[in-house]
């Protein structure tokens, strides 16, 4: 992947179409960083080998507003969770499996923050900084809202495309049979229930 070019397009339409051309394989780079910018067009072009200004790496932390208290946390949690229909339990319980809370974490698969967005649901979702917390949130939750609607509502497939993709869940009409994604979802469930019921939280409207 040295020296290599990736594009991907932002799509549109039904469930099926409405997303971006599925990652065959992560955006890895063993012990370098990932650049990448967004074309007027809507495409994502990501690489290892910047040949222009206008390419930022994703793994640089300078851009990062991580910092927000605990009941900065929490408003932003209420108030996205009422704009997406979503149980503010739900996502407290993504951001615990995800990185307990951890808002400045980078992965190897160059998803960023505490809702460990990448670039292209960003994108999709009209994320202009995945390096601001509170942005970070929103982007998680309506990408939540999105594969909730997608799967009619079922919390344990859109967790699980959440995790590995639209694609791969379509493809097996079920959590797809990896360990990672399986472990994921019943990892999330275990914490939504706990928030639920521990701090009365609603359950998520359909």
């Amino acid at each position: 992947m040295l020296g290599r070019m990736i594009s991907r397009s932002v799509g549109a339409g039904a469930c099926s179409a409405l997303m971006l051309i599925a990652i065959a394989a992560p955006w890895v780079l063993e012990g370098g960083e990932i650049y990448h910018y967004v074309g007027s067009e809507g495409t994502i072009y990501m690489t290892n080998v910047p040949s222009d200004q206008k390419f930022a790496a994703i793994t640089d932390k300078r851009h990062y507003h991580a910092s927000v208290s605990d009941q900065e946390l929490e408003d932003a949690v209420t108030r996205v969770a009422q704009e997406y229909r979503l149980s503010p339990a739900l996502l407290m319980a993504v951001m615990k499996a995800e990185l307990d809370f951890n808002p400045t974490v980078i992965s190897k698969a160059g998803a960023v923050g505490i809702m460990q967005l990448i670039p292209e649901t960003a994108i999709r979702h009209g994320v202009r900084n995945l390096y601001d917390t509170k942005e970070n949130i929103a982007g998680g939750a309506r990408h939540l809202r999105y594969l909730l609607d997608c799967f009619h509502g079922n919390i344990r497939l859109a967790l699980a495309a959440y995790n590995a993709g639209e694609r791969k869940v379509d493809r097996y009409r079920q959590i797809p049979p990896f360990k990672e994604t399986r472990t994921y979802v019943k990892k999330v469930m275990g914490f939504y229930r706990d928030y639920w019921t521990s701090q009365s939280m609603s359950p998520i409207e359909s």
